[in-house]
């Protein structure tokens, strides 16, 4: 019974970390996209992980920051397992999956593969649409509750963390955008204001239109590609989608609904 209660628990501290690794250019987390395959902690407490991105020309960098992403949450593991993690249809799969079992990092394997790119400046702009993104989210909440635009840029961090929200996105978003401004402005003091360029500018309360305008272009661009993300992997995998029970209509066309077997006599 207690073997039955430690393996439980380490799946939900397992999928828990898991949960807390983004699709860096959708700021989505992985589990919720379907990237993770399957995860699972075997009687010894290793853990294998099946990973399978959405199109099997993804680009290797992206690649690289969501299994490194990966790599860093299975190390933060309470019990510090050992673990496999496997690339699955992808055009470096074997290169990959080559260079994890005989030991080398992410990183020494990424470098062949990424050339010359320069990963660091790639986070950089990831980081930055997230922060635009989640900004944008809590922003229109907040004015959906009646604040005013001065009221909302006044606000430090006391009076954010007070602030609440119906279920929804800004609530969601709340604690993301949090996270994001204390990375990005690890100094902030507690009297800052809480909303900021990503330069680290003030908003005057006059230009509040203006900004959520330049950040509904970020979420747009951002939506629409994790829609796309979606449509090509559930494209590629005929992954059946259900409503109500029944399949839908996409599923028909795209010939993912099995035969219906004959009643037998």
């Amino acid at each position: 019974m207690a073997t039955a209660s430690v393996s439980g628990s380490r799946e939900k501290e397992l999928w828990r970390r898991l949960d807390e690794v983004n699709d860096p250019e959708l700021d989505e987390p992985i589990t919720e996209m379907g990237f993770v395959e399957r995860a699972v902690v075997a009687g010894d407490g290793s853990v294998e992980i099946d990973f399978r991105l959405p199109t099997y020309w993804c680009s290797p960098n992206f690649a690289f920051l969501m299994l490194d992403g990966v790599r860093k949450a299975l190390d933060q593991l309470s019990w510090a397992p050992a673990y496999r993690v496997k690339l699955h249809d992808h055009m470096f799969a074997n290169e990959v999956n080559r260079g994890m079992e005989a030991g080398n990092t992410f990183g020494d394997i990424f470098a062949v593969l990424a050339e010359d790119q320069d990963l660091g400046g790639l986070r950089e702009t990831f980081r930055m649409k997230a922060f635009k993104r989640r900004q944008e989210a809590v922003l229109r909440g907040l004015r959906q509750h009646g604040l005013t635009d001065r009221e909302i840029l006044g606000m430090d961090l006391a009076a954010y963390d007070v602030a609440r929200f119906e279920p929804g996105e800004a609530a969601k978003q709340k604690p993301r955008y949090r996270a994001a401004l204390l990375e990005r402005f690890p100094d902030r003091r507690a009297d800052d204001p809480v909303f900021v360029t990503w330069e680290g500018q003030r908003i005057p309360p006059g230009a509040l239109g203006t900004h959520l305008a330049e950040l509904r272009g970020v979420r747009i661009n951002m939506e629409f590609n994790g829609a796309l993300c979606r449509g090509l992997k559930q494209t590629r995998y005929k992954e059946l989608e259900v409503v109500d029970g029944e399949p839908t209509l996409v599923d028909f066309i795209l010939d993912r609904v099995p035969a219906r077997t004959a009643p037998t006599a």
